[in-house]
């Protein structure tokens, strides 16, 4: 099987929201123009990334949305239950827990640990906090597959540590820090920070073109 760029993947969630939405309108095929449009992507681009995982769309008439739809939820493996358990309730943990309620699909955060004594077994929805210790387990007994981190810098290697030992494919973490797994566990960081300071670079770079004297 040919390996499949990262920044393709990444595309195909944002591919099946904007298809997502065309379903909840009724809209019954949609041509890559279109979705280029919406997206602001070159459709060549869009036909490209498609056609890595077969042969999705008609010329001529387009995509036919909700095959489409069937299609990249196969390839993102969403047909099938993926369970997620969550450490650290925190306040990025409790948002987290609480936007699963509008996730859709079959992707949900189905356990919730923490390390503090006094936030075990309060409720984030339907979700009880349980404890470090039940983690293991709950993993086996849930299948749960991915983890997510929302805990202090300082406390994250061993957050990963432990879903390593239970057994999870992947990590998401949140947390500040560069994790070390095994090879064969995948993880993803969502750091704020970072974030926040490169989108300031850009800022900053759009200011000095601004300012630059035009040409005659």
């Amino acid at each position: 099987m040919k390996k499949i760029s990262e920044a393709v993947v990444r595309r195909l969630p944002v591919y099946l929201q904007v298809l997502n939405d065309l379903h909840k309108r009724d809209v019954q095929t949609v041509s890559s123009q279109e979705l280029g449009n919406k997206l602001d992507l070159n459709p060549a681009q869009i036909r490209k990334d498609l056609a890595y995982f077969g042969e999705f769309g008609r010329k001529g008439i387009g995509y036919d949305v909700s095959y489409l739809i069937e299609k990249i939820r196969q390839i993102l493996k969403l047909d099938q239950p993926l369970s997620v358990g969550l450490v650290g309730a925190g306040n990025l943990g409790r948002a987290l827990c609480n936007y699963n309620t509008y996730l859709k699909d079959n992707m949900k955060i189905t356990a919730v640990f923490d390390a503090h004594p006094a936030v075990v077994g309060s409720q984030i929805n339907s979700l009880t906090v349980q404890a470090m210790d039940d983690l293991k387990p709950k993993v086996e007994e849930l299948n749960i597959v991915i983890g997510i981190i929302t805990v202090p810098a300082v406390e994250a290697q061993n957050v990963a540590d432990r879903f390593v030992d239970a057994g999870v494919k992947g990590i998401l973490n949140f947390a500040p820090t560069i994790l070390r797994v095994p090879d064969h566990i995948r993880i993803h960081y969502a750091d704020f920070t970072t974030e926040l300071l490169s989108l300031a670079y850009y800022l900053e770079k759009k200011e000095e073109e601004d300012d630059e004297p035009a040409v005659d």
